[in-house]
C-alpha cells in the first residue's frame, strides 16, 4: 500500500467513509460521520498518511519504525503521520487504519454508529 490508488481505495471502502478536501486540493481528508480518520496528500512522494491512534500505541509504533512519526499539524499525542516508504509492513499499516478508524467510530453518537451497523448489513 505504498501509492495514493491504493491507499485511497483501501480508505474509502470502509464503512461510511467519505473523501473530502477542506484544506486544499491536494490534501485528502477521509471521514466517518463527518469526523476524520485518515489524512494524506495526493501529491506526496512517497505519500504520507496521517492517521488517530490510541497514544501508548502511537509511541511503540515510533519506537519500532521510523517512517512513523508524530502526526504533523495534529494532535502528536493522539495522530501518527506514516511515511508510506515501504518500511512500515502492510500489515501493521492496515492495522493502523483500522484502528483509527475504530476509534473514530468509537467516539460518534450512537444513533451515528447505529447507521454504521445497518450500512455493513
Amino acid at each position: 500500500m505504498t501509492n495514493s490508488d491504493t491507499l485511497r481505495s483501501h480508505l474509502a471502502a470502509l464503512p461510511g467513509a467519505t473523501e473530502d478536501f477542506p484544506f486544499d486540493s491536494s490534501t485528502l481528508v477521509l471521514k466517518v460521520a463527518g469526523k476524520m480518520f485518515a489524512m494524506t496528500g495526493l501529491d506526496e512522494v512517497p505519500p504520507r498518511l496521517t492517521l488517530k491512534g490510541d497514544p501508548d500505541d502511537n509511541e511503540a509504533l515510533r519506537a519500532a519504525y521510523p517512517a512513523v512519526q508524530p502526526g504533523h499539524y495534529m494532535n502528536k499525542r493522539h495522530w501518527n503521520t506514516v511515511t508510506l516508504d515501504g518500511t512500515v509492513p502492510a500489515d501493521i499499516l492496515r492495522e493502523m487504519i483500522g484502528n483509527s478508524y475504530a476509534l473514530v467510530v468509537r467516539g460518534l453518537p450512537r444513533a451515528a454508529r447505529l447507521i454504521l451497523e445497518e450500512k455493513e448489513q
